[in-house]
């Protein structure tokens, strides 16, 4: 990248993000020795995403880049909700199985988020395959005297948890001036919440020490951060609309499970608004990620997101997608004057103001502005008939940085691979994800029926295309690297 200058130097090693835990801003420390455990709370997938869905993608995934960037070893993990209540309803109203809702429904997540150009999690875990995960989470909290059973059901004590409220600065005096207990709860505390709920005649159910039912929506995600990222890890992420009761809770189990501190920065996301309000499934307040990404460029889509710093709401409309298009056209437009791969260094005083920027708790806009500098002084050179591959170079950098960047081959070598693959099995087309999740499952029924040629065949092509499949006590899953 060429010489840095001092100043430049301390802005690529400082970094500083806002932690709801404290409110306040907090320099970035991951856990030494480990790889950046970042963990974003995925959807629950009852119904295809809206553009809010696709704010809080676009914003982590940016995070994760600027990381990846900066030299860091980072583990994404993303989870995806897979059985809950409003999956169950969905199932209801429907009249189709539950795991069929939600199949359906992480596809269109899954297809969302490609088209928005965000880089697939290096672990997406699915609550379903991890229930033995949280039975055990369970009986710890039991065993330490922070849960207890009643009636099938197991809740979590808020009172032995005296940092409870923590997140939100909320006081249980606060709270428990809006609490009740629902009818059929058993519950000691009005506070308490549920770990395991027994399961209703029809629901999906696995069996537990204490009834047939399935975990809270809250376990869910204590359970799964810690089997992969540990006891204790630098980033946990996710909606404003997370903060409690969701985050809240997440603290309370793991840390009375563990006795050791959960997430080291807990970073939150504003909400997309329309028309002033908040979009919501519930509500039926949304625009569909799908149509907006038919509508407009993809990419186009993600800048509107990235012009507003994703602590702050963003107002959704069609004048702002209609700009945000026009603004990445002039950005193109200055790439396509320069054509092909540059080996000059990129800029250096340029990529020091923009690390500088995206270190200021992802100063987004302020590195975007940098970025139009670069395109602004990269035009006027080659007006000039002058050398501007070091503008081009750092625009690169930034692009991609961004996610703004058209795909790249080596993407669209995958892509082609994995239908190849996907054809030759036999397994219908779909995403990537899909494919791959389909492949991985002709390859375990091929390894049940002992045609061993054919599981070792898809779990070496797959390796070949730099997808590992690994076998596990809670199921096999499948990433990339």
């Amino acid at each position: 990248m060429g010489r840095w200058s001092v100043p430049s130097l301390i802005a690529l090693l400082v970094m500083k993000l806002f932690n709801t835990l404290g409110r306040k801003l907090t320099d970035f420390d991951p856990v030494e020795g480990s790889p950046v455990g970042i963990y974003v709370c995925g959807p629950t997938v009852q119904t295809k995403p809206h553009v809010g869905h696709g704010r809080a993608a676009v914003a982590f995934d940016v995070l994760r880049r600027y990381l990846l960037w900066r030299g860091f070893d980072v583990i994404y993990v993303q989870n995806i909700t897979d059985v809950d209540d409003k999956i169950i309803r969905a199932s209801i109203e429907q009249g189709v199985p539950a795991a069929e809702v939600a199949a359906a429904a992480t596809d269109a997540f899954r297809q969302g988020y490609e088209a928005l150009g965000v880089m697939a999690p290096d672990l997406e875990p699915r609550a379903t395959e991890h229930i033995p995960s949280m039975i055990t989470m369970i009986e710890q909290l039991i065993e330490k005297g922070h849960a207890y059973e009643a009636g099938g059901d197991v809740y979590f004590r808020v009172r032995s948890f005296p940092e409870y409220g923590q997140l939100s600065g909320r006081n249980i005096d606060e709270l428990l001036s809006g609490a009740r207990i629902e009818p059929g709860e058993l519950k000691d505390d009005p506070l308490d919440f549920a770990l395991w709920k027994s399961a209703k005649p029809g629901e999906p159910s696995w069996p537990s020490p204490w009834s047939d039912g399935r975990p809270g929506w809250h376990i869910e995600c204590s359970a799964m951060a810690r089997e992969y990222l540990g006891d204790t890890f630098a980033i946990h992420a996710g909606g404003t609309d997370l903060v409690f009761p969701h985050h809240e809770n997440e603290i309370a189990q793991a840390e009375a499970a563990t006795g050791n501190r959960f997430a080291k920065i807990w970073l939150h996301n504003g909400m997309v608004n329309l028309s002033g309000e908040k979009m919501a499934k519930s509500t039926g307040h949304v625009i569909d990620l799908r149509g907006a990404v038919e509508r407009w460029d993809p990419i186009a889509v993600r800048l509107f997101y990235l012009r507003t710093h994703y602590r702050k709401p963003v107002d959704f409309s069609e004048d702002a997608l209609d700009d945000a298009e026009a603004s990445l056209e002039r950005l193109r437009a200055f790439r396509r004057r320069v054509p092909g791969e540059v080996s000059t260094p990129a800029d250096a005083e340029l990529i020091g103001r923009f690390s500088e920027a995206l270190g200021d708790d992802l100063d987004v806009a302020g590195g975007l502005a940098v970025l139009f500098d670069t395109v602004r002084e990269g035009n006027r050179l080659l007006d000039a008939g002058e050398d501007a591959g070091s503008y081009v170079a750092a625009y690169d950098e930034m692009m991609s940085v961004f996610g703004l960047e058209a795909p790249s081959g080596d993407l669209e070598d995958l892509r082609a691979g994995i239908e190849a693959l996907a054809l030759r099995f036999g397994v219908a087309p779909g995403s990537p994800a899909v494919m791959l999740d389909a492949l991985v499952h002709t390859r375990n029924e091929a390894r049940a029926a002992k045609q061993w040629a054919t599981s070792d065949s898809i779990r070496n092509d797959l390796a070949d295309l730099g997808i590992t499949v690994e076998d596990t006590a809670n199921g096999t899953r499948w990433y990339r690297g």
